[in-house]
């Protein structure tokens, strides 16, 4: 299956606009897709979408999905493995960057100050 992006060359994003809470998260925590679309169901394609926490936000149990996922903290503070009450974890900088197979458990997830994060989402074979 061919990769199921188009061909953009680099224009401004609008920061702006096209905000949406991703299923399974808690308000506050919103993506923006700007490449591609990933078919959980059917298991193909990719998806490049930016991830962003408001100060304060967090998951409360960890993550698992059937795609990979790599994932790049552009600005903010990311704290990784917080409880349930979003307390305690490993606090990451800016600049921090994690692949992940799929599978492979991660977070819960908790940003003091707010966060923007990039991602790619893909399947085997991409």
């Amino acid at each position: 299956m061919p990769v199921n992006k188009k061909h953009d060359e680099f224009y401004t994003l609008d920061m702006n606009t096209g905000w949406e809470v991703p299923v399974g998260y808690p308000p506050g925590i919103q993506q923006k897709i700007i490449a591609g679309g990933l078919d959980e169901t059917n298991r193909r394609g990719t998806r490049t979408r930016l991830l962003r926490f408001a100060p304060g936000v967090y998951t409360t149990a960890p993550f698992s999905h059937e795609y990979w996922e790599e994932v790049y903290l552009v600005s903010g503070d990311l704290i990784v493995g917080n409880d349930e009450k979003g307390e305690g974890g490993k606090s990451f900088p800016p600049n921090t960057y994690a692949c992940r197979p799929p599978h492979a458990p991660h977070g819960p997830f908790k940003s003091v100050n707010g966060c923007l994060l990039l991602e790619m989402h893909y399947f085997d074979p991409v």
